[in-house]
């Protein structure tokens, strides 16, 4: 991984930290992938949010800001993972005052960033709306102390079934809502030895590639449904990692939306 936060030098993109006041126009977008790994997966959006804004100040990085009294740095997220859930694809975009490099943006905004919270990809925007290009998610879940066998009758449950209503509360209040049809495949994969060989505590794993729906299906609404169809209640709080997310071929695939940006080789970081 690139430097963070604390090292002796940090690289930074302009020679001047950009002025609360500035207006001038966006000359340049960047897209941004970045990863929530470790304990850094507990910090909730608002913190990250807070924590890469004081990244940009401290890469002097030309972040365009909004107009008004109280301007703010134009920052769109999309599609942020909840909070506890470790990620390697989260997206953000930045408008730009200032054209600046983008493997140069990567690495000054990595190094400005608390290890853990690591970024990992950024092109130009050539177009189009991020979000729009975020269609389905591609999820991890490990349950530790749940027999594979169990996981997978609870599994085959749940495919079986034509849907699967879970209960959730939202901002908008408690709501019921099919976390069936959203599921575009479910798989249990075959748990990985210890090294040693020696006998482990068992951690069955789910694998979920789930399609963007309002409301959304999260991760736990699937375990949700599992508990539903098959009475499975996992003893242990399971460890969640989104590894991707994007647009959907037809074969079910996921495709980066930075692909759609990009000009030759991909500039990644890590």
């Amino acid at each position: 991984m690139g430097g963070h936060a604390g090292t002796p030098e940090e690289p930074t993109i302009a020679r001047k930290p950009q002025p609360e006041g500035g207006q001038a126009p966006v000359v340049q977008r960047v897209r941004i992938r970045y990863a929530k790994r470790g304990p850094l997966r507990f910090t909730s959006h608002r913190d990250f949010a807070r924590a890469f804004e004081r990244a940009l100040r401290r890469a002097a990085v030309p972040v365009a800001f909004s107009q008004g009294f109280h301007p703010h740095p134009k920052i769109s997220y999309a599609s942020a993972a909840p909070t506890g859930v470790a990620s390697e694809a989260e997206y953000l975009e930045i408008a730009l005052q200032a054209e600046v490099d983008p493997e140069a943006l990567r690495a000054a905004l990595d190094a400005a960033l608390s290890p853990g919270l690591d970024v990992l990809d950024a092109v130009i925007a050539e177009g189009g709306n991020l979000p729009d290009r975020i269609e389905a998610s591609h999820w991890y879940i490990e349950l530790p102390e749940v027999d594979t066998a169990v996981l997978r009758a609870a599994v085959d449950a749940f495919v079986a079934a034509e849907e699967v209503l879970v209960e959730r509360m939202t901002k908008q209040g408690r709501r019921t809502f099919d976390a069936r049809a959203a599921v575009i495949s479910i798989d249990v994969q075959l748990p990985t030895p210890t090294p040693s060989g020696a006998p482990a505590v068992p951690c069955a794993i789910l694998e979920l590639v789930v399609r963007q729906v309002t409301p959304s299906v999260r991760p736990d609404d699937v375990l949700s449904g599992l508990r539903v169809v098959a009475d499975l209640e996992p003893p242990v709080s399971p460890r969640v990692t989104r590894l991707a997310q994007g647009t959907l071929t037809a074969q079910g695939a996921i495709v980066d939306p930075l692909d759609a940006d990009r000009d030759g080789a991909a500039i990644v970081g890590h």
